[in-house]
């Protein structure tokens, strides 16, 4: 019998091939703790009814495992949202769903397709299942509709698109949402991130979730984890069609949400007015922010007009995005800086507090007056 060439088990090439996801830091190289502006939390926290109920929930079930089919919390989303309970299907954040719609739809010898600088998690849930990463061209960081419909092919099985984007911020709209989708194949998967939703003003909702309820080959993914302040509890929901939500049902984990995170997010829905206050605050921030940049347009600096809760700062070169990077970490600031995601000439800034956003702004400012 040929011996092996090792004496270890060999991963699979494709998995080999993954980068693994890199999480916003929270402190410095010297672990000096810092304003987290890197990971898109909200910095209000979460609904005091929220913590109210985890408090309740951690005393009474932390023993006991979840319901598995998070029943009570497909029926307060369904409630919210004018949705079909049956057709909902909860996960350990949005992440986990967005996984299971390539391992439910897509494999080695397919395509997954999405947008250039779209969601890091797209890339690693192809590669994840041996299928190929299909990168579209973006037009100036926003989505380009017809590239992606120019992308499509035969072999193409699962389309991702975060809308907003993650990390440019950008957002495209209902009707281009409607024109993507109608040239999509029938037996194409459309996965429409949905992770910032709750940020957009009530006009510019792309009407996926309406979309969701109608097509047979539509999926879109929230989270608890954003303008809801529940990053910590992992949870998020996704909607489509049953014989797609009985797919992902079939292949997640069958107690992925924890019982306090079923009961914060069901407590959390009820606090809308947590909500209304969390998007005025983020709107009044972000505008302000932007404001800053381009007044600091005289030192190159652009910012990519957002829809989120964060503004990606563009740098004339990587070098000066590297060096304020480093010298808002000397201030106390904490940003995201995504090389790896072909973006090494910008910075993505979650909007904080009054104070953090002062402070930054302030500090950036000095950055670049002394590299200028």
């Amino acid at each position: 019998m040929t011996k092996p060439t090792q004496n270890r088990p060999p991963p699979k090439p494709y998995v080999q091939a993954i980068h693994a996801y890199v999480p916003g830091k929270s402190s410095g190289e010297d672990g000096r703790p810092l304003a987290k502006l890197s990971a898109n939390e909200n910095p209000l926290g979460h609904s005091p009814k929220a913590r109210a109920a985890m408090q309740t929930a951690a005393a009474a079930s932390g023993a006991l495992y979840p319901d598995p089919d998070a029943a009570a919390l497909r029926q307060a989303i369904a409630h919210a949202h004018e949705l079909d309970a049956a057709h909902i299907v909860c996960g350990t954040g949005s992440d986990e769903l967005l996984n299971l719609a390539a391992q439910g739809y897509a494999g080695e010898g397919d395509e997954v397709l999405y947008v250039r600088y779209g969601f890091a998690v797209y890339d690693i849930a192809a590669r994840r299942v041996g299928a190929t990463p299909v990168i579209a061209p973006d037009s100036d960081y926003a989505t380009d509709i017809d590239a992606l419909i120019g992308c499509i092919t035969e072999r193409t099985r699962v389309i991702f698109l975060a809308n907003p984007n993650n990390p440019t911020g950008t957002l495209a709209s209902r009707g281009d949402i409607a024109r993507l989708h109608a040239a999509i194949p029938s037996d194409v998967l459309f996965v429409l991130d949905q992770a910032y939703a709750e940020y957009l003003d009530e006009a510019d909702d792309d009407d996926g979730l309406a979309l969701a309820q109608t097509a047979d080959n539509v999926l879109v993914t929230r989270t608890f984890s954003k303008i809801y302040g529940l990053a910590g509890e992992r949870i998020g929901w996704a909607t489509g069609h049953a014989d797609i939500i009985a797919t992902l049902n079939r292949i997640r984990g069958p107690f992925n949400v924890t019982s306090t995170g079923q009961t914060a997010a069901i407590a959390a829905l009820t606090d809308q007015e947590f909500v209304a206050h969390s998007r005025t605050h983020n709107a009044k921030w972000r505008d302000w922010l932007m404001n800053e940049i381009e007044a600091m347009g005289n030192y190159g600096l652009s910012a990519v007009p957002s829809h989120t809760n964060f503004v990606l700062v563009l740098f004339p070169d990587a070098a000066l995005a590297e060096t304020a990077l480093n010298g808002l970490m000397e201030a106390g600031y904490i940003v995201r800086w995504m090389p790896g995601q072909g973006l090494p000439h910008a910075l993505r800034i979650t909007i904080g507090s009054e104070a953090d956003m002062r402070g930054l702004s302030a500090a950036l400012r000095d950055i670049m007056e002394a590299e200028t």
